[in-house]
């Protein structure tokens, strides 16, 4: 994993967003706009919105190496980091539908794609060891973005998910010895200790779903 490239390409977008503030105006723009399940709080609304934004982005870098390194600790690392390096390469390398995309708003987009994947893998690893690949919990940050990059948009780069993962994971990746050895592992109290250090990112973030909208 190259991620240290992803830094600097954040690192080069989050320059390009001093200069524009592009990001801020648009989110500042959707904000009025924003299904009223989106819960933000009523101070500083917008700033709170773009933050999380910009720590959505952040994270992938973390997200990937954090994943390879588990990949690797349960002897699958040969089938995950193929798909791991797809999502390095939603940034380095983006689908057709980002074609000219430049700056923090747009990395928005390579962020979803790369989370999006990561949730992925992480249902596989529920279904095959009982545990997710890593405890991250952001299904409902993705969910926030998906409204945010606007449904249609959000939906095709679902299909571009799911397209990379049919095609490089199916149960007989989960079939090894090493994976069976992983599992017990996985029912450790230290384990299970560690991963409520990891809470739900969108909280942390101050951002969250009111499921009763």
């Amino acid at each position: 994993m190259n991620t240290a490239a992803l830094r600097e390409q954040i690192k080069s977008a989050h320059q390009h967003e001093t200069k524009s503030g592009r990001l801020a105006k648009q989110l500042a723009e959707q904000l009025p706009h924003l299904h009223p399940a989106i819960d933000l709080p009523e101070r500083d609304a917008a700033g709170v919105l773009a933050r999380f934004v910009e720590a959505y982005i952040e994270r992938v870098p973390d997200l990937l190496d954090a994943a390879a390194e588990v990949a690797h600790q349960a002897g699958i690392e040969s089938q995950i980091k193929p798909v791991l390096k797809i999502a390095e390469e939603y940034f380095t390398s983006p689908p057709s539908a980002l074609d000219g995309h430049e700056g923090l708003d747009c990395l928005l987009d390579e962020a979803y794609l790369a989370h999006r994947l990561v949730e992925e893998v992480n249902d596989l690893y529920i279904k095959h060891l009982g545990q997710p690949l890593i405890p991250l919990d952001t299904t409902v940050a993705s969910l926030i973005v998906h409204q945010l990059i606007g449904e249609a948009f959000g939906n095709e780069l679902d299909e571009v998910v799911h397209h990379s993962v049919d095609n490089m994971l199916n149960d007989e990746s989960f079939a090894v010895e090493k994976v069976e050895a992983y599992r017990d592992r996985l029912t450790s109290p230290d384990t299970g200790s560690a991963w409520k250090r990891w809470p739900c990112m969108s909280r942390q973030l101050s951002v969250g779903l009111s499921l009763e909208q």
